[in-house]
């Protein structure tokens, strides 16, 4: 079946509008009527966290010497603005790779990025400051 409807429908990685006008993605998915489930919307996701962990990793190596937190904190804000966005916060990351943590939070906050976010970055600046995970932040 898999490959009678691959042959029949194509196959597109980016989404794209059908003959119907529909938007679709992959092997015929109607994005516009069906969508995807919450378990391909999990599943996506993980992809997405593993791809730009190891980019970042890659890129910038000490980030691995940081507690899991931090680094949650790091990959957070590479998910979010991509990793090259990231990266271009050479001020804040110097400070981050130097442990002056207060430094880099108080950095994050004084962005863009954080005004565009909100929230977002008053709960990653406190991440990054303190190395915990507050409780009261409820994802």
């Amino acid at each position: 079946m898999i490959a009678q409807l691959k042959a029949h429908e194509g196959e597109r990685l980016y989404p794209y509008r059908c003959t119907s006008g529909k938007l679709t993605i992959g092997i015929g998915r109607n994005l516009d009527d069906k969508g995807i489930t919450p378990k391909e919307s999990e599943y996506l996701l993980a992809n997405d966290i593993l791809y730009h962990s190891q980019l970042l990793f890659a890129k910038a190596p000490w980030i691995l010497e940081l507690n899991e937190v931090r680094q949650r904190v790091l990959v957070d804000m590479a998910f979010n603005l991509g990793v090259e966005g990231l990266l271009r916060f050479k001020k804040t990351l110097e400070q981050v790779r130097l442990r002056n943590y207060k430094k880099a939070s108080e950095m994050m906050l004084q962005s863009l990025w954080a005004k565009q976010v909100g929230q977002r970055s008053r709960i990653l600046s406190i991440m990054m400051e303190t190395g915990e995970d507050p409780e009261h932040s409820r994802w």
